[in-house]
């Protein structure tokens, strides 16, 4: 209950998180680290709930290029059973003497077909080889449509290119202690209009029951007409603050964590894009302070970014509560 007096001060409370405020209904953190949901989704039956196109829009590549290379081997191995089952006197050309050569001709014939190349020397007879040939043709014309808009959709799909600091830094700031993490763009896609939000979720005791409680985190600034270099977010901690009067443990105790919101208009997508991450209190360090991560060139012309020093931080004193 101590906890629970330190609460009730003018902290904003935040009621659009769209999470439960029941801690016994939720498990972990809320959000990993990449921004996505900490969630698990049952309940309804497998197809219902996939979506094939999202799935492979959202994968790693190389996760996708192994379902297309997957999906290219197996489609022609099942084509390629289909003409040995019909007979390999239904494909004209064939030179093959042993079982193994005729498996690998009619996979190889069936690539080309699937691929419309058709070099020549070996060709259908007959109804049944025309016609399931005629039939992978189409699906492979329909296939190469596909793979082609999902690999455009991969490259054209807006994204926030922008890492975040690995943790979060409790600050001697201005007299008093900040909660501080950074960020930067990690290629040339400058963001433009960036607006940051920062809730905190903490879950305490309330009428003997444990409950979460959003905060709304005020940014000592919010919002930034452009974003080409690093970016270090800082939350005051004072009387308007959620974190305010609590100490290590407190935090630790309520299970902090912070769930960080970012959007921005991105130039060469001609469009806003989003991003998200969050910090739990495993990732907060006390009494430390980031290390500056540009310096100018040795003519004094430009700025140099080191994007390896973005965690980057060192020991620094706290002389209050913590």
């Amino acid at each position: 209950m101590a906890i629970l007096k330190k609460f009730n001060r003018k902290a904003k409370i935040d009621n659009e998180s769209g999470l439960s405020t029941n801690s016994a209904l939720s498990g972990g953190r809320f959000f990993n680290n990449n921004g996505n949901p900490n969630m698990e989704v049952k309940g309804m039956r497998f197809f219902e709930r996939l979506n094939v196109y999202h799935t492979l829009l959202s994968m790693p590549r190389w996760k996708f290029f192994l379902v297309i290379v997957s999906f290219f081997i197996g489609i022609n191995l099942f084509f390629a059973s289909i003409y040995l089952w019909i007979g390999i006197d239904h494909l004209n050309g064939m030179i093959a003497s042993s079982y193994a050569e005729q498996i690998g001709e009619a996979f190889f014939f069936s690539a080309q077909t699937f691929t419309t190349v058709g070099y020549g020397r070996i060709s259908p007879i007959g109804f049944a080889a025309s016609f399931i040939a005629a039939l992978e043709a189409l699906t492979g014309l329909l296939s190469f449509a596909l793979a082609t808009g999902l690999l455009y959709g991969r490259f054209a799909r807006p994204r926030a290119y922008i890492r975040y600091s690995k943790n979060a830094l409790f600050v001697p700031f201005r007299d008093r202690v900040a909660l501080m993490f950074r960020m930067v763009p990690y290629t040339k896609n400058f963001l433009y209009n960036v607006e940051v939000k920062v809730s905190v979720a903490m879950r305490i005791m309330e009428d003997d029951v444990l409950k979460t409680k959003f905060f709304n985190m005020p940014l000592d600034i919010s919002k930034a007409t452009t974003m080409v270099s690093n970016w270090t977010l800082v939350h005051m901690i004072n009387e308007e603050s959620p974190l305010f009067d609590l100490n290590k443990e407190d935090i630790k105790n309520a299970q902090t964590e912070l769930l960080i919101f970012v959007q921005g208009f991105d130039e060469s997508f001609s469009n806003t894009v989003i991003s998200r991450t969050s910090y739990s209190y495993d990732d907060f360090v006390y009494g430390a302070k980031f290390v500056p991560m540009y310096h100018p060139n040795e003519n004094n012309t430009a700025t140099i970014l080191h994007l390896d020093m973005l965690d980057d931080y060192t020991v620094a004193e706290l002389t209050t509560q913590f």
